[in-house]
């Protein structure tokens, strides 16, 4: 192909106009190694696709750090990160094409807007926390975080850049000229032993990130990068400006030896609950190019309201929080008329092989309609996202980002919607305890309790009142009461029915528990693991006393998944990075427990009890069966699913949905795949949503929803119907 010329000087005067098969549209941005373009595929989709320059495309050393990043790259998960379409490290000048994600730099983003706010500063670093995690459990070390390598999208922080020094972005080098990193992120380790790096490294680029975002400088500053150098591996830090209640993870962060810096799963414990409810929009005022979204032909055009209140997914790590709860703005509900409402949330429904039931496919949205071929409004920007949706009191709940609603689960009809405020939206569905509907609003300051029936607000109380969440707060529902954990470590029983304080205590041996619930269980359990990961804490606490019921100490790092007939399902780990090796089941009344270890590990597991079955389903689509009572691994499933949500089961089937909206359905004796939804796409499918919803089983029906707003019901009985 002929070069394609280009305004800039020396090597790069000339660009090409290809890299393999990818046209190349425009350049982004130029780091020491190359130049990163905006391309499209041969189908339309956006792509970054970074060449290497010229003059280092020469340069075997360079070739194979490049194949570095490219392998590292793939390694990781596309959650946090741009995931890997394309890559020729060989070819005349190396390139490498990932999925083109829209948003600012941090470091653009401090440029142009200054210091982020104390809330924003939380929400950023439960991301990058989340990040890290995701990159260190497929053994790679990123050895350069720093602003210029976070990208702030729509659903939150990804980190890009993966194992590469620069040589232009560094005056430092070490005798053979491979020092690796910017030295204002660099720990003290990589200039002192910088061939004994590991991921202690990233959280202490991580910490000096946040400061970055917090004042705009680093904690170590000088105009000379020598000093700099001498400052990160013998000076304290200058935190003058960060957070009150954020300094003392910073610090911790930034600590000189790497056994000192806590490890991302043990950030994330501490920041939970903003990790549960980050809207990273709050921080991105414009998206990189100019190039937006366009309603498709013949839809109308959003109603400004409606606009305003569809705010942007928030990435959210599996298990983060319990806020399973949604954000609520205590405006008026609306009870639809029976000659009105239909326009809006009609449902399509299709006949079904089995008696008394129709599937069915609606959305929820004010604006929207089913499949019937009408468009409907589409929210900010023509973007869909799909609804989080629970099950009780013979409703379908689900919200969306600015709205709750009840859905018949028959049918599909809208039984109700309560409007919520603008800037509410927890990405998790809503939760039912004590008959009533949970809702969190006013960033996370008020709880509301809604009738299921009608939507309407029954009571509502400021939980900042009574508990310290001005920091790291936690939420969990079980018998009947919300368990809430405060900044201060304090655990408050709040009952579920009225809204009443019933106890407000420490727990003992538990300085700031987390804690976990499961469907079928009254109790809420806390697991803490030790620092060298041999062993870990479960924990079992009353709601309705905050009394502990019983307490073991259990061999290795482990994750609590679910409780049934008796017994506490956990996931034993590798140290926290998300990478699930065994199954274990603990009986606390004997004290016995079991383990079955996995043929493979699992990476990213998302775990289901059923009985004494587990069902684990990892990001890289990989579904696994466990009998824990055989005391064996029965089957593996290879579903070709990149991302999927958290399974569900019940007696025969084990069902998940895709980030195409398709619904899945597997044998759970045999492991073979059965059925599968069509796909429903949104507006926005070039881009991975960091967590999908998990479908709903209730009454021999699944009910699932999908990125363009649909939710849509099923017989769970006879997927080959579907």
């Amino acid at each position: 192909m002929a070069p394609q010329r280009n305004t800039g000087a020396g090597a790069e005067a000339e660009l090409p106009e290809y890299a393999g098969h990818y046209r190349l549209e425009s350049c982004l941005g130029s780091g020491g190694m190359g130049v990163v373009h905006l391309a499209r595929s041969t189908s339309g989709m956006k792509l970054a696709v970074k060449v290497v320059h010229a003059e280092f495309a020469k340069d075997p050393e360079f070739r194979g750090r490049f194949r570095q990043e490219v392998a590292a790259a793939r390694r990781v998960s596309g959650a946090f990160t741009a995931s890997v379409v394309d890559a020729d490290p060989e070819a005349e000048r190396p390139w490498m094409a990932t999925l083109f994600i829209p948003g600012p730099t941090l470091s653009d983003q401090v440029k142009r807007n200054g210091p982020m706010g104390p809330s924003q500063l939380r929400r950023l670093m439960a991301g990058l926390a989340e990040a890290l995690r995701d990159i260190h459990r497929v053994g790679v070390v990123h050895r350069d975080l720093k602003p210029s390598n976070v990208l702030l999208a729509e659903d939150g922080p990804k980190v890009i850049d993966f194992g590469i020094s620069r040589p232009k972005d560094s005056e430092l080098r070490t005798e053979t000229g491979k020092l690796i990193g910017t030295p204002p992120f660099m720990a003290p380790e990589q200039f002192r032993r910088p061939r004994e790096v590991g991921p202690a490294a990233d959280v202490f680029a991580l910490g000096s990130v946040l400061v970055h975002a917090a004042t705009g400088r680093g904690p170590f500053d000088s105009d000379s990068p020598y000093v700099v150098a001498y400052q990160v591996v013998h000076d304290e830090p200058d935190l003058t400006g960060v957070p009150g209640n954020l300094a003392p993870l910073v610090l911790r962060c930034l600590a000189k030896e790497p056994e000192d810096r806590p490890t991302p799963d043990e950030l994330m414990r501490e920041l939970r609950s903003v990790a549960a409810s980050y809207d990273t929009q709050a921080f991105i005022p414009a998206q990189r190019t100019g190039d937006s979204p366009k309603p498709e032909r013949g839809s109308k055009e959003p109603h400004p309201r409606q606009a305003e209140g569809r705010r942007r997914r928030r990435a959210v790590l599996l298990g983060a929080l319990a806020l399973v709860l949604v954000a609520g703005g205590g405006l008026a509900s609306l009870r639809l008329l029976a000659d009105g409402g239909a326009a809006q949330g009609d449902a399509v429904r299709a006949p079904s092989a089995s008696a008394g039931f129709n599937s069915w496919a609606t959305k929820p949205a004010p604006g929207k309609t089913g499949e019937s071929g009408e468009t409907g409004e589409s929210g900010e920007s023509g973007k869909t996202s799909p609804p989080w949706c629970s099950y009780g009191s013979q409703r379908l709940l689900c919200a969306q980002p600015g709205l709750v609603t009840g859905l018949d689960p028959a049918d599909g009809s809208v039984l109700w919607r309560h409007a919520l405020g603008k800037d509410d939206d927890s990405g998790r569905p809503p939760s039912l305890s004590g008959g009533l509907v949970h809702v969190l609003t006013h960033a996370g300051r008020r709880l509301e309790a809604l009738d299921p029936a009608s939507g309407r607000t029954r009571w509502k109380v400021d939980v900042s009142d009574v508990s310290d969440t001005s920091g790291y707060g936690s939420f969990r529902y079980a018998g009947g009461m919300l368990v809430l954990t405060g900044a201060d470590g304090k655990v408050t029983g709040i009952d579920s029915a009225s809204g009443e304080v019933k106890w407000n205590r420490r727990i003992p041996g538990l300085s700031r528990p987390y804690f976990d619930s499961f469907a079928g269980s009254p109790w809420v359990y806390a697991t803490s693991t030790s620092d060298d990961g041999s062993r870990t804490r479960l924990t079992t606490v009353d709601p309705r006393t905050g009394d502990v019921r019983w307490d073991a100490r259990l061999k290795g790092t482990l994750t609590a998944v679910g409780a049934a007939n008796g017994g506490v399902f956990l996931l034993a780990g590798d140290g926290g990075y998300g990478e699930a090796n065994a199954v274990l089941r603990y009986d606390p009344r004997s004290g016995a427990s079991r383990r079955v270890t996995l043929t493979v590990p699992v990476a990213g597991a998302q775990a289901v009890v059923h009985g004494d079955r587990v069902f684990l389903l990892g990001t890289g689509g990989s579904l696994v069966a466990v009998d824990t009572r055989a005391g064996k691994q029965t089957w593996s499933l290879e579903t070709s699913v990149s991302q999927g949500s958290a399974p569900v089961a019940d007696d025969r089937h084990v069902y998940f949905s895709a980030g195409d909206g398709r619904l899945l359905a597997v044998d759970a004796t045999k492991g073979g795949l059965l059925a599968q939804t069509p796909p429903r796409l949104g507006t926005n499918s070039d881009e991975v949503l960091a967590t999908l919803p998990a479908p709903r089983i209730a009454d021999g029906h699944v009910y699932a929803s999908a990125p363009d707003g649909t939710v849509f019901g099923v017989d769970a009985r006879n997927p080959s119907d579907w």
